[in-house]
This record gives C-alpha cells, structure tokens and sequence, in this order.
C-alpha cells in the first residue's frame, strides 16, 4: 500500500446541478466559481501534499493545477498531490484555474510549506545553548525577504492554562503517535506542561506537575509572578536520556496544610509521563551563618524561593539556580544540581551563607555553561564581603551583586567572580547586576593574536561589563580591574537577556532602543554600530536571532510589557534601523495576540516564531 504519511485534505468536489431542467433554475449556464480554495499544507522532506479545490459552474468544468504560476503537465483533476517535497519546495504556490464552456477563474494560491529541512533545529534550553546566545543558525525558512506582514503573520495561539513565563522549547523530528513530527513544549504558571504539533498546532499531550491534593503557590505576597506560581523557570530537554528524551521542569505547589514545595520533574518526551524516581522535592543546607541558619548550616526554605532562572543541563546535571520573592526575607543565594539520569542531588551551592539576599534571578535568563564544565551566573543584591582573602576573594564567601564562575569539578565553588567597585553602595540602592542574565562570547583573538574567552554581563547600572573567562577581575575598591567595562552603554539599566550573533553583542535596556555593538579585537565598540528607531518600555527586551549560517539574520524582540498589547518585532541583524515586520503592521489588528509577561523572549526554530502569553503560546510562520 502507498504511505499515508504525507498531510491530505478530504474536501469533496460539490456538483453543480442545479435545480429541475424545466425551471430555468440552478446555475444552468453559469461561470466556474471557487466555493474553497486549496489551502496552505505544511509537511516534512519527503512527504507529498494533496490540495484539493471546491468548485461551483455549469458542467463540465475542466480543471489545471499551477505552481508559481505555471501548468503541471497531468495536474487536471478537483485534487493534486505534490512529489516527495524536497527543501527546494518550501515556499511554493499551488493555485488551480477551472474553466468551463462560460469562463474561467483562478483560486487563491495556497503555500508548501517544508518542514524537517536538512539541518532542522531543536531548541532544548533557554537561549538555544548553554552560552546563551539566542541564536539559530540553521532557519532557512525565514529570512528578510520573506518576514514580512503580506506573507507573515500569526498562524494560531496554542491554548493553555495559565501565564507562559518560561520559553517554549521545540523538539524536531520526535516520534509520536507513529510519525514524526516537530514538537513545541509550553509549560504555565498553573503547573502544566503541554505538548503540540509545532507545524499544525495539533494538540498531542497535556500533563499537570501539581500532585493530588495540591494546588500551585500562590503569589506569595509579591507582584512578580501572579496570581500563581507553578513553572515559570524554562525547562531544559536531553533528547538522549531514557527511551524517547527526558524534559526536566521545576514546579512549584502548596498543600492542604499550607506548606509549599518545590519538585523536579523528569518527563518523558512523547507521553510527558513522569521518568523513574520522578519527581524529587528539592531541599538542601549549607554550612554558614546567614539567613535562616541555625546550628551552622543555612536551610533552603521553599516557600521563599522560585525558580526562575532557567535550567541547566551540564554533563548530565540539572542545575536550578534560585530566586525570592520581591525581597522578602529571609533568602540567600542558590544553585543546586540533581543528576539527569537517577535525580540524586549531585552538589549545593550558596553564595551568601554568612550573609543574606544573593538570589539568583537574572530575568528568567538561564545559568551560562563553558566546555570545561563551569557555570556562570550574575547574583543579585545581598552581601557582599568587601574584606578579601589571600586568594583575592570574600572572606566569608558571600558573593551578592556579582559575576561568579562556579566550577562543577567536585563540589560546587565559586571558581573566580567580578565585583563591581561600588558593589557594596550599589546592593544598598537594589542597584544590583541580577537583573540581567550573562552570556558567553565565542573565542575571539585581541589585538596582539591571543585567544580571549569573553563572558557579556549587565544588570541595572547602565554598564555593560565585559569579564575575561579566565581572570574575571575580582574586587578592587578603586575600580572595575576588568576587561572592559563601558558605562551608560545600556542607560536605561538592564531586565533582560543579550544575544549573540556573528560579531556582534546586542541588547535592549529599559526605555531604550535595541542596539547592536560590534566586535573587534576581542573588544566591544562603546557605541553602537546600529540601533533601532523603536524603543522598549520596562522589561526591555531578550532578543533571539534567525539565520541560515552567517547569512539572511533577523533580530527578534518582543515588547512584553505586563498589562500591556504584546508586540512582535523582527529587525534586520545587519542594521537594527531596517525594521521588517511587527504584529501591528497588518490591518484589523490580524496578527495580535494579547498582552505582554515580563521576561518572555521568543523561539524561533524551522520557519516559526513561538511567544509565551498570558494564556497560552502565539505561533507566526509565513501565511
């Protein structure tokens, strides 16, 4: 038997016959007219499509299907069904003329698209990498001559239960339900996890992380996350732990008796089914002194904390890196680490246990991972020792305001750190650099031939500080002994994450344009080679970028304010200026898809752009 893998339309040919032959009745006589036209298919390489056509007209009417605008030879029927689709399809318009002895008329074109392209793309952490630098270097679908609001748009939004704080996360070529399919996971604040067909939007499988007899945390008393707290840390995906990939997500409940808790979840990919030992609750201590301490050891409450900051998978490790809520104490700062395979706690991190505050938060953005195993992270307002060791570093070991580098060696310890020169005045204020989220720059020779590797961070100063991998600058009291620091760089302060792509550092600040600085030398240009001519109200923006190598790159931001009309934005990477699209272009209002979450920054993966919204997921493609 032929394959029926390829997608079909089941439309039936209407007849025209019209009413009795005496009554001059019926449509006797009468033109062709389209009652549907084809309409647009997507399928993977491979894989045929059928587009069918409804017509109306005096009998008999002849049929000629078009592609871009010429015959296919033997195309003469109500239907027609492509070859194999290839890449080179992708894009294609089928229209189908019909003629009869009164006329003839030609449908609306309807538009192949291919997905499974060679060189498909999975995005299966925040920021599509453990650098974290939001691009995808393999969208060939999308690219400045396409992305556009005549043959761009708003597909469909994918419903769900709550705020979609965290990033969807796209798995290609999964098998389920005998296919294969592209898959997109959404996880909400109510505690659920979705899967859908990322290219039809089929609904495939909804799981609740909240277990019986419990609900999702409720706010907590703060503004940040409301009115409920479930998931809101990005997840991150192993495609090769156990039989079909594993999701790893942290939820956040309270029970009947009002305690809170704070699990971590191993999925399985296709049934969304918990994995073996599945879930842990997280619970830890550390040696210190600091805020709820007792007994020398300082607990982790978790009904202080949300993970916010997105997960981490390193050589098989979970790390979660842990927030508070508002600034409410008591907290420290927390990084904690489970093995992917049997979820046994594998290391515990605080960074102010002789201390307080030092949450890690960092706009959702996620833990940034080197190749030699290290974590880096920028820590939020809390104490900071501004007496040193004879190794240069906090006496006490309390790193709030900081840019740490925490190595996973043997057990977790800060490895090397920046602290600003006013760490200590800044903290005071809530002036901290944990607003911001850091990113790793890919090696990069400076003037004299050597190979410096670079690591971008910004909170709410308006510096962009730039730390050199390898000797991150410590603490001076006189000044930033660092790489490169460039104040008011960012003047409106930093909520957000960077993106990296092909030279260039870009970023968003609060109330300021998107802005590009280019890369020389190993060196940051102080101003920026472009911008664009719109400006982004609080949170700012975390950018992601689309290309297909180092060719055809877009610029995604969102305007995500809470409350407020959500906008999509894509912009030319090469020249910020050169807007290409945004979802208020269209007219009617076609391609807006509610209001803004606060830290929402978008996916995109093999020709569509996925968004987090209060309820649910927003997906554009080529229409």
């Amino acid at each position: 038997m032929r394959s029926r893998t390829w997608a079909t339309l089941t439309l039936l040919l209407v007849a025209s016959c019209g009413g009795s032959s005496g009554s001059g009745g019926g449509l006797s006589g009468a033109a062709p007219a389209i009652q549907q036209a084809p309409v647009a298919q997507s399928v993977a390489v491979g894989q045929s499509a059928t587009f069918t056509v409804v017509a109306t007209g005096s009998a008999p009417l002849a049929y000629q299907w078009l592609r871009n605008g010429q015959p296919l030879a033997g195309a003469t029927g109500t239907s027609y069904q492509t070859a194999p689709a290839a890449a080179a399809d992708n894009g294609a318009a089928f229209a189908v003329t019909v003629s009869n002895a009164y006329g003839s008329t030609t449908s609306p074109a309807a538009t192949l698209a291919v997905t499974g392209l060679a060189g498909a793309v999975d995005v299966l952490t925040y920021h599509n990498d453990n650098a974290r630098t939001a691009q995808n270097l393999g969208e060939t679908v999308l690219t400045p001559a396409t992305v556009a609001a005549a043959g761009f748009g708003l597909l469909r939004v994918l419903p769900a239960d709550g705020l979609v704080d965290a990033q969807p996360l796209v798995v290609s070529s999964l098998a389920v339900g005998g296919r294969s399919r592209n898959v997109v996971f959404v996880v909400t604040e109510h505690g659920s996890v979705y899967s859908y067909d990322a290219d039809d939007g089929t609904a495939l499988v909804h799981a609740s992380l909240v277990p019986g007899g419990e609900a999702p945390s409720d706010a907590r008393g703060c503004d940040q996350v409301t009115p409920e707290i479930g998931i809101t840390a990005t997840p991150v995906i192993d495609r090769g732990a156990n039989a079909h990939g594993t999701l790893y997500a942290v939820a956040m409940t309270r029970d009947a008796g009002g305690q809170y808790h704070q699990r971590l979840h191993a999925l399985d990919l296709v049934t969304l089914a918990e994995q073996a030992g599945s879930p842990v609750e997280i619970a830890a201590s550390f040696p210190g002194s600091g805020a709820n301490s007792s007994n020398g050891r300082v607990a982790f409450d978790p009904g202080q904390y949300k993970a916010r900051t997105g997960l981490a998978l390193v050589n098989g490790v979970v790390y979660t890196a842990w927030a508070s809520h508002c600034d409410i104490d008591p907290y420290t700062g927390w990084i904690i680490g489970y093995d992917g395979h049997t979820l046994a706690q594998s290391g515990v991190l605080n960074v102010t246990p002789n201390g307080s505050e030092g949450a890690i938060w960092q706009a959702g953005g996620g833990l940034a991972a080197d190749a030699a195993g290290n974590l880096y992270a920028l820590v939020g307002n809390g104490t900071f020792d501004t007496a040193l060791d004879g190794s240069g570093r906090p006496s006490a070991g309390d790193y709030g305001n900081a840019f740490i580098k925490v190595a996973t060696g043997g057990a977790l310890a800060v490895a090397d750190y920046f602290a600003e020169s006013n760490d200590v005045a800044e903290s005071g204020i809530d002036l901290d650099l944990g607003s911001g989220a850091p990113m790793l720059l890919p090696p990069l020779q400076d003037a004299g031939g050597v190979t410096r590797n670079l690591a971008v961070g910004a909170g709410k100063d308006g510096h962009l500080y730039v730390v050199d991998r390898a000797s991150m600058g410590g603490f001076n009291a006189s000044r930033n002994a660092i790489w490169q620091d460039l104040p008011g760089a960012l003047p409106g302060g930093v909520w957000s994450a960077p993106a990296y792509f092909n030279g260039t550092v870009y970023y968003a600040d609060v109330g300021g344009t998107l802005k590009a600085f280019a890369l020389g030398a190993a060196r940051l240009a102080a101003t920026p080679a472009s911008q664009s001519s719109m400006t982004f109200p609080y949170p700012g923006a975390s950018p992601a970028v689309s290309a297909s190598g180092s060719t055809n790159a877009i610029v995604w931001a969102l305007e995500s304010a809470t409350g407020q009309r959500a906008v999509l934005h894509a912009f030319d990477a090469t020249n910020l200026a050169n807007e290409l699209y945004n979802s208020d272009q269209a007219a009617g209002g076609r391609d807006h898809f509610g209001n803004g979450n606060k830290f929402v920054t978008p996916t995109v993966a093999n020709g569509k752009v996925y968004v987090g919204t209060p309820s649910g997921v927003a997906v554009f493609g080529r229409l």
